[in-house]
């Protein structure tokens, strides 16, 4: 085995990015602290083809050096909205048909190994703070909960890792292949 060389990798220009197919997904991000898990979700939604991210609350938006430094560029190439009210945004997205699903743990939610995206359908996922989670509102507002299972004793992953997490996870599950 022999390590690819970045000129092997068959990167998309920010051109041939903005003009490829999307994967019909949105990710709304509703009072993150962290810049650097801003930027984590910038590079994950890049990554595979994510339509769009919301940045809501107190969720800080690029042009940020500290964004930058893990999005690596992906704000320049993931179209992007900041929106104050994520409940505003999550009624907006339904009124245009989305299904919007909250990640989170609660009651009757839905293990993301048993969750199947249908076919055609487009979805927009909410995560929330790093300490508070999706607002009980929020929560209130979508289709469902979707929960990664997890067995250890934390109970609680990283915001940019259980992005990465999920959308590998729906990418995947809509037989979307690289190329």
């Amino acid at each position: 085995m022999r390590k690819l060389a970045n000129s092997e990798l068959g990167r998309k220009s920010i051109e041939d990015f903005k003009e490829a197919e999307k994967t019909p997904l949105i990710i709304i991000l509703d009072d993150i602290r962290s810049l650097h898990n801003i930027g984590s979700v910038f590079r994950t939604a890049d990554a595979f083809l994510v339509e769009k991210i919301y940045l809501c609350g107190i969720t800080a938006t690029p042009p940020n050096k500290e964004i930058h430094k893990t999005a690596l560029g992906a704000t320049d190439t993931v179209a992007w909205e900041y929106a104050k009210d994520v409940l505003e945004v999550i009624t907006k997205l339904q009124a245009e048909g989305t299904d919007v699903w909250a990640i989170e743990q609660v009651e009757n939610s839905v293990y993301l190994n048993d969750f199947q995206p249908e076919e055609g359908k487009k979805y927009a996922l909410v995560f929330g703070n790093e300490v508070k989670g999706v607002s009980q509102e929020a929560i209130k507002l979508c289709s469902g909960t979707i929960e990664i299972p997890q067995l250890g004793t934390k109970h609680s992953l990283n915001i940019s890792v259980s992005a990465g997490i999920v959308v590998w996870d729906i990418f995947q599950k809509n037989h979307i292949t690289a190329g």
